[in-house]
């Protein structure tokens, strides 16, 4: 037998497997296409909310805040995937392994005191932090009547 024989006998399954899944393909795009409604309307191009009318727009302007925390809790989630992989295999790991894991923790906590001295956790807006001078000091000292 070729090697092109030998292949194809080897790998028949995955090919028609490939030709049965873009046939579906094909089949359920073309039957909505064929079988599908034809009607416009203005109502037709509303969202559609559960039963209420749509008020305002869809499009929202979020902080960015929250794509930080969505960054942050990332992070520190994969930082918990590989501390659970350590802690199956704690045996196996022995002593290298724990000061491994236990060097991996300090540079993420070292991150984490980063992000908190940069103040990227803080959500207070920065107008109303409010700056601590030393006539405001002497000012609430000395505010009781005598």
């Amino acid at each position: 037998m070729s090697t092109t024989t030998e292949i194809l006998a080897h790998h028949w399954a995955f090919g028609l497997f490939l030709i049965i899944a873009v046939g579906l393909c094909v089949f359920m795009l073309t039957g909505g296409f064929l079988l599908g409604g034809r009607a416009k309307g203005r109502a037709k191009n509303v969202p559609y909310e559960s039963g209420i009318d749509s008020v305002g727009s869809a499009r929202l302007r979020l902080s960015a805040k929250f794509y930080l925390v969505a960054m942050f809790f990332v992070i520190f989630d994969v930082e918990a995937l590989y501390l659970y992989a350590w802690a199956v295999s704690i045996k196996e790991s022995g002593w290298i392994g724990f000061i491994e894991a236990t060097i991996f923790i300090l540079v993420l906590l070292a991150g984490l005191i980063y992000l908190v001295r940069v103040g990227a956790l803080d959500w207070t807006p920065v107008r109303s932090k409010r700056q601590v001078v030393k006539s405001d000091i002497i000012n609430t000292t000395n505010n009781h009547p005598q």
